[in-house]
């Protein structure tokens, strides 16, 4: 059995020396290429030079079209999926522990991000435009209309599997990745995001973590959840208190520029 685990990052950076995991080097088109030992993300079918617009997703889609593995996963180079997340890289899931966990789960994700006081969608919203939310809502109903109750169900919620990290059996991931990018194109060629900035250009990967969830609970699929191993410190305190900014000052928040995740 193959399984190949990418990790998407935008630099060079302190990487898996596991070759289950392999680097890949998002928006390598605009950046003119990779760095060395780096999977670029420009080569074969893929949608690299929309890096700016779909974040870690120029990476899924590349592995999802040129990548032939039994298992295949994606992590990012800040976070990983992880079952010792005190030892970094040290404590990445292995091969064998990955093959382990899908002898008895459809998937593997992080464990929930949870809000508490808002709900995913109300969350969504004090951060970022509606309209393409709303957007994505509206292209689920027309496109793939037996999923619309598992993303209202969700939105409704107060925690989701964020992150787009997953590790799941090949023929999974790409049926994952078709049904996501089918839904995020069709947003993409209904809204207007020419007057974003550059923070918000970067919608339909933050659109795209809240499918995750959809997609399982409406395949029925069984899935555990791992922690999530940081590469630098959380602050845990200013993301707090930004929770609570969005919620009862959404206009100061907005204004707000957030570090990005790839």
């Amino acid at each position: 059995m193959k399984v190949q685990i990418y990790v998407a990052a935008h630099k060079p950076y302190q990487m898996p020396q596991d070759p289950t995991y392999r680097p890949i080097f998002v928006g390598a088109a605009i950046h003119g290429g990779a760095p060395q030992n780096y999977q670029p993300d420009n080569v074969g079918d893929n949608i690299s030079a929309s890096n700016p617009n779909f974040n870690e997703l120029t990476a899924m889609y590349w592995i999802w079209k040129n990548c032939h593995a039994d298992v295949k996963g994606l992590n990012q180079y800040r976070r990983y999926l992880s079952e010792a997340p005190k030892r970094k890289l040290a404590g990445i899931l292995s091969m064998t522990e990955i093959e382990s966990l899908l002898q008895q789960y459809d998937v593997i994700v992080p464990k929930k991000r949870h809000y508490y006081i808002e709900s995913n969608y109300s969350h969504y919203v004090h951060a970022h435009h509606r309209e393409p939310l709303d957007m994505m809502r509206t292209v689920i109903s027309e496109r793939h209309a037996a999923y619309l109750d598992d993303f209202d169900q969700l939105m409704h919620q107060t925690s989701a599997h964020m992150f787009n990290m997953m590790i799941m059996a090949g023929p999974k991931f790409d049926d994952y990745a078709k049904w996501v990018f089918d839904i995020l194109f069709a947003v993409r060629d209904r809204i207007d995001i020419a007057d974003y900035d550059v923070q918000e250009a970067r919608v339909f990967g933050y659109l795209s973590e809240f499918l995750l969830d959809v997609w399982i609970n409406h395949n029925q699929l069984k899935y555990v959840e791992v922690p999530v191993m940081y590469m630098e410190k959380q602050q845990l305190p200013a993301k707090a208190y930004n929770l609570l900014k969005r919620k009862f000052f959404p206009q100061a928040a907005k204004r707000t520029h957030f570090k990005s995740v790839v």
